[in-house]
């Protein structure tokens, strides 16, 4: 199993599919983990996922390498961030260990480790795309400052091609859904096979204390399209509710969110905390509303699953599969946002509804346990 970053703590999206995915996996196979990291892995961390894996083998990237690398990619065609997460010391490793070893399976989580094992066909290789990252980077186009749209609209014009080059470097490929399924594009580009993010239901149980906020939002506070939502809330759905208080959690607060914060006193910014799931507990609703971005949503499954009523987008919810006004209240506009908020507010059996609504549909849909099986039929199924 190769992955761009090493799979704990679980602040990142694909860090929180990549341990989950491990985790279940580890029950069907031995498991060899290769992993890039920025800096040394406490060994906390490490001693976590080591209980799902055989070997752990963690290649710590040098910055001026990953600086030519990115100038590489600027003359060869390929994607920065393929060239950001290459290291020829990390290639070297991989071969060595896969010459030593006799692997059954390759699972390559992101296109960007493709580089890595597209060329090995001694062994079959399951590629996860997880997320359509070309359509993800076009999306952040007409966020960036002038100066930067060429590069975001090359790097997006960079992925599109390559997501579809390596289509055929790889006997399996697998997505988080079909919306994302869609934007990838090669021809047989429907060959991808959906396999969606899930929550640990029994650890995301419903939690019944004082509601302190109003509103919630959680999650990477560095992730572009969750800054922009943040911002979406304050600009255009705050002003219509003066005396309500909104939460935010999560790990890196950039520095536009926290000036953000420190500029209204209707906001309160916890950064990073040991325990998320009493953030979720903490607001009467979660509001998400998503306007870049690709991939699944797990904050909306973890609220949904906590018992807090959710308001999102058709971007976000897709993905998931609710249906809107049942699961889930949809919206794309901030009237919108605020004809579903007061009727949340004002309707207390629609809110009671939602709760339990919500929560049977993640425990049907969305759990580690039931979507990785769909990966290790998948892999098990494919001949060595």
């Amino acid at each position: 199993m190769l992955v761009s970053r090493f799979p704990y703590p679980l602040d990142k999206g694909d860090k929180l599919r990549a341990f989950h995915q491990l985790k279940e996996l580890s029950k069907h196979f031995d498991v060899t983990l290769f992993a890039l990291a920025n800096s040394e892995i406490p060994s906390e961390h490490r001693a976590i996922v080591q209980e799902y894996c055989t070997e752990i083998h963690i290649h710590q990237q040098n910055i001026v390498q990953k600086g030519w690398n990115i100038l590489r990619s600027a003359l060869n065609g390929n994607p920065f961030q393929v060239g950001y997460f290459y290291s020829s010391k990390a290639q070297k490793k991989m071969k060595a260990l896969l010459k030593e070893k006799q692997f059954n399976h390759i699972y390559c989580q992101l296109v960007r480790m493709s580089e890595y094992v597209k060329n090995e066909h001694a062994i079959p290789k399951t590629l996860d795309y997880m997320d359509a990252l070309s359509a993800g980077i076009q999306r952040r186009v007409s966020q960036q400052a002038f100066y930067k749209k060429w590069l975001f609209k090359s790097e997006a014009k960079r992925l599109k091609r390559y997501e579809s080059l390596m289509f055929d470097f790889f006997e399996n490929r697998t997505i988080i859904s079909k919306q994302d399924q869609q934007l990838i594009m090669h021809p047989r580009s429907k060959q991808i096979i959906c396999i969606p993010n899930g929550i640990d239901a029994r650890f995301f149980e419903p939690i019944y204390q004082e509601k302190t906020h109003d509103f919630v939002f959680v999650g990477n506070m560095s992730y572009a399209p969750n800054v922009e939502a943040i911002a979406y809330i304050v600009d255009k759905i705050l002003p219509n509710y003066p005396n309500k208080t909104l939460l935010i959690s999560g790990s890196s607060p950039s520095k536009r969110v926290q000036k953000i914060a420190d500029l209204n006193i209707q906001i309160n910014l916890t950064g990073w905390v040991d325990d998320i799931r009493n953030s979720y507990a903490s607001g009467e609703i979660f509001l998400a509303p998503m306007m870049i971005g690709t991939g699944m949503q797990n904050k909306l499954l973890e609220a949904m699953a906590i018992g807090v009523p959710c308001i999102t987008t058709h971007l976000a919810n897709n993905p998931i599969g609710t249906k809107p006004g049942e699961e889930i209240l949809v919206a794309n506009s901030p009237s919108e946002f605020c004809s579903a908020i007061d009727t949340l507010f004002q309707n207390q059996e629609k809110y009671a509804q939602m709760q339990t609504n919500a929560r049977a549909f993640v425990e049907r849909n969305h759990q580690w346990e039931k979507t990785t099986l769909q990966l290790f039929e998948l892999i098990n199924a494919t001949d060595p």
